[in-house]
Formats: C-alpha cells, sequence, structure tokens
C-alpha cells in the first residue's frame, strides 16, 4: 500500500508535464493566429492556386536569365566569403570559449595556474562565451539591416552579416568540438614534456579538424539560402531581385528568380558533399 502512495507522484508528474505542454500548444496555436480552415477551405485554396497560375510560366528571355543568372553569382559570392569570414572569427573565438585550453582540464594537470593568470583567463572565457551568444543570438537579417545602414546597400552588408551570426554559431560549435576531443594523445604528449602550445598544435587539433570541415561546410549550405533572404534588406543577390519582382507584380520573372534559388542550392549541396568525402 505504502509503496503504491510513493509512485503516485512519479505517476503524476508525466502526467502535469502534457498538460503543461497541451496548455502552451493552445495558448501559441491562438496566439499566432492558425487558421487552417481558412486556409485550407474552397477559397483559400482557390486563391493560392490562382496565384500559382499567374507565376507560369516563367520569363525565359535574356534579359530574365542574364538577371537570374547575374543574382546566383551575386548570392553564391556572398555565402562563399561570408562562411570563410566566420570561420575566421569562429575559430578565434572558440579557442577563447574552450576552458580546457584556457584553466581547466588535462593541459593543467600538475601544472597550476597562479590566482590572477586563472581570473584572467576565466574572465576571458566568460567574455567569449558571452559574445558567441551575442553574435549568434541576433539573426543574420536584423545584422543585414544593421550593416545596410553602416556600409550601404550591395552584397558588402550581406557578407558581413552571415560573417558575424554564422561566426558565432561556428565558434559554439568548435568549442564544444574542442572540448570534447580525446585525452589519451593529449596524456601522451604530455608525458613527452610537450608544452600546451605543443599539445594544441598536434594533440587537440588533428582531432578537431575533421568535424571544424563538416561544420564549415554545412553552414556554407545554409548561408547559400540565408544570402537570398538578405537580399530583401538591400543586401544584393536573388532576394534583392526577388524582392523588386514581388514589388512590381512581375510574377513570371519571379518565378524564373526561384528556379535560379533553387539551382544554386541544389548545386552548392552538392559540391559540399563532395568536399565533405574528400577532406573528412
Amino acid at each position: 500500500m505504502a509503496r503504491a502512495v510513493a509512485a503516485r507522484p512519479g505517476r503524476r508528474a508525466p502526467l502535469l508535464v502534457g498538460a503543461g505542454l497541451a496548455a502552451l500548444l493552445a495558448w501559441s496555436w491562438q496566439g499566432t493566429g492558425v487558421d487552417l480552415p481558412g486556409l485550407l477551405g474552397g477559397e483559400g485554396l482557390r486563391q493560392i492556386a490562382t496565384y500559382v497560375a499567374r507565376l507560369f510560366p516563367p520569363d525565359l528571355s535574356a534579359r530574365a536569365w542574364r538577371d537570374a543568372a547575374s543574382g546566383a553569382v551575386e548570392t553564391f559570392a556572398i555565402s562563399l566569403i561570408g562562411s570563410l569570414l566566420a570561420v575566421g572569427l569562429g575559430l578565434p573565438l572558440s579557442l577563447a570559449a574552450t576552458r580546457t585550453l584556457l584553466y581547466h582540464g588535462i593541459l593543467f594537470e600538475g601544472r597550476r595556474l597562479g590566482p590572477g593568470a586563472r581570473t584572467a583567463r576565466v574572465t576571458l572565457h566568460a567574455a567569449g562565451k558571452a559574445l558567441l551568444n551575442l553574435l549568434r543570438t541576433i539573426p543574420e537579417i536584423v545584422w543585414a539591416l544593421i550593416f545596410v545602414f553602416v556600409v550601404g546597400l550591395g552584397p558588402f552588408p550581406g557578407v558581413l552579416a552571415l560573417g558575424v551570426h554564422t561566426g558565432g554559431v561556428l565558434g559554439k560549435l568548435f568549442g564544444e568540438v574542442l572540448e570534447d576531443v580525446d585525452p589519451a594523445p593529449l596524456e601522451a604528449l604530455q608525458a613527452t614534456g610537450a608544452g600546451r602550445l605543443a599539445i594544441l598544435v598536434y594533440g587537440v587539433l588533428p582531432q578537431a579538424l575533421p568535424q571544424f570541415v563538416s561544420y564549415a561546410l554545412y553552414r556554407w549550405e545554409v548561408n547559400v539560402r540565408a544570402a537570398a533572404v538578405l537580399g530583401f534588406v538591400g543586401a544584393g543577390g536573388l532576394g534583392q531581385r526577388i524582392h523588386v519582382a514581388i514589388s512590381l507584380f512581375q510574377e513570371h520573372e519571379l518565378l524564373t528568380l526561384i528556379l535560379a534559388i533553387y539551382v544554386s542550392v541544389t548545386l552548392v549541396d552538392a559540391l559540399s558533399a563532395s568536399l565533405r568525402a574528400r577532406l573528412v
């Protein structure tokens, strides 16, 4: 009897969690104004079909092809340079945000830091984590708006927006990889008398590099899609041309630009997969 009574709170907890999630879902559904009957009803489906029909056929004129190709090349360049900038920003920040490289772990066993040095390193770690949180918390499109006001319209603010936001994402991912490396090679290097820098270069980075490459290539794939969106706030690429086409009700040209995004994303996905297979 006592066991049955004691078990009841444990059985009640999942029910309370489920009820809380259901209440949260209901509140979110109402707060966002979701209207599936209106969307999937007769009138909603008719409006969707009417607009889709207006997109066809795509504009296949030489001018439209030129514009789509120019936008696709610009989007590709924004994503590539933005991703390279992100790696250059995220890698050093990941080192600053990894406690096992600064003050804790195998590198510091038997080589204790003084109180002042430890405090400085703990402060550097906290500052690095805070900066990475800030960079990745602000979405790319908000960064793009900020940089449009700073450097003007064009591809450059798109590059900066992708570099800053993705740098924060990669810095966090790189830091987690660095903290999870196998300690056995580090212990072997330490037993030979290797210093901290040598252990980092010959023990930590070789283990982390394949995952660094994999994460960087994946984020490049993501950035191609993001670069196409940033054009809506004046950051160049296909997005800017799509914004113009929508504003001027040029539906046929809009479909051509959408197809250009699809082709660009597909090609970059294939290229990234090929590079990942060769390098990782």
